[in-house]
């Protein structure tokens, strides 16, 4: 088996023609396969509002495929802090704990949406790495600023008046109450029943060298990079919090995971087409249109047909950092990567419009994987 252990991330997409109780059995059937197969853990992502995403609250999709499976770690990538408070959290998790001990992740992310402010005097790197990997320029987000669509998500997500936790505070705050030594400001001790002292091994997922960086490093946490959404600051988070981390209860060095989409076939030529319905989903979710069922490749050939240079701007830096192809084209690219960023873990998301494409794209990668 590979030294670099292979997850899954999994945003339960809905493919066109479906719905999303069929994206739910898929992804149950999905983690039952991809345990099965060896991969180490299986995520889910959180995602808002999105047609063709039904992904919308990884603590219940937890729940539900716990009872599916049996070895493979679960956990979310990641818990939107940015909506919730740490104690709903840790309660949710603890509650799957108890019934399931020792099997859970609890990634935390800040909020959906844009990725943090790049840190001040730091120009990212642009280009391919000595070892050939793609790092793209990074996509600006400012077109989506006070768009009416992202405005009304946030709205709907947060109690009227309300205003989030500085991210670092609300993290101290899940670790605390975890341990069962959470006290207050005037003094006042609580323990949660379920949650302190549950078996959950708590992680945090960034998507540059900000403030989610910092904080893994300074806690001594596991850090998450995203490759997938973020191509163009995935080593700026990494090097972010490898200088921030200092040693804890839990690791006594830097440990680190990066995302990569992917989408495996037999040969380069079918996994191209089976990846065609890639840009017109990111297309919708960055035109705040929000994510469209995944289209079949024909449904895609027929609406990137009449395309403008904007239009394939605007999702250039996600299409051309997938790794698509034939098991040994698309282990070559993880290999890549995982060199390029020091990875200890890798963590491939694939969609694809039918199930059981998906499915052979995780058989193919891990049998490739297990042979390096």
């Amino acid at each position: 088996m590979h030294r670099v252990p292979l997850g899954v991330l999994d945003l339960v997409p809905v493919p066109s023609g479906s719905s999303a109780a069929d994206a739910l059995h898929h992804s149950v059937d999905l983690a039952r396969q991809t345990e099965r197969f060896g991969y180490a853990r299986y995520w889910f992502a959180e995602h808002h509002l999105n047609p063709g995403v039904a992904g919308t609250s990884p603590a219940v999709l937890l729940a539900l495929t716990a009872s599916a499976t049996s070895s493979i770690r679960l956990g979310s990538g990641a818990v939107q802090l940015g909506h919730r408070t740490a104690l709903s959290t840790v309660e949710e998790f603890g509650l799957i704990d108890a019934l399931h001990p020792g099997r859970l992740d609890l990634g935390l992310g800040r909020s959906a949406g844009a990725p943090e402010p790049r840190p001040a005097g730091s120009e990212p790197f642009v280009g391919y790495t000595p070892n050939g990997l793609r790092i793209p320029p990074r996509f600006s987000f400012a077109g989506l600023a006070g768009h009416p669509a992202v405005a009304l998500r946030q709205r709907l997500l947060n109690l009227p008046g309300a205003r989030p936790q500085d991210y670092a505070e609300q993290v101290e705050d899940v670790l605390a109450l975890l341990r069962g030594e959470y006290r207050s400001a005037e003094g006042i001790a609580v323990r949660p029943v379920p949650g302190a002292g549950a078996a959950v091994e708590v992680w945090i997922l960034g998507s540059s060298g900000g403030q989610s960086a910092e904080t893994a490093g300074r806690h001594g946490l596991p850090f998450a990079a995203n490759y997938h959404v973020t191509p163009a600051t995935v080593l700026e988070a990494v090097e972010a919090y490898r200088a921030a981390f200092k040693p804890s209860a839990r690791l006594d060095r830097p440990y680190v995971s990066v995302s990569a989409d992917v989408v495996v076939a037999p040969d380069d030529a079918g996994a191209r087409e089976l990846a065609a319905g890639y840009a017109p989903w990111v297309r919708s979710i960055r035109t705040a249109e929000g994510a469209i069922p995944f289209p079949t490749p024909e449904q895609a050939h027929a609406l990137t047909a009449d395309w403008s240079a904007e239009d394939h701007a605007l999702v250039a830096d996600r299409v051309e950092t997938r790794f698509v192809g034939a098991p040994g084209t698309v282990a070559d690219h993880l290999e890549r990567l995982q060199e390029a960023t020091g990875a200890d873990e890798l963590l491939i998301t694939t969609i694809t419009h039918d199930h059981a494409d998906r499915v052979r794209s995780y058989r193919l990668l891990a049998r490739e994987w297990s042979r390096r």
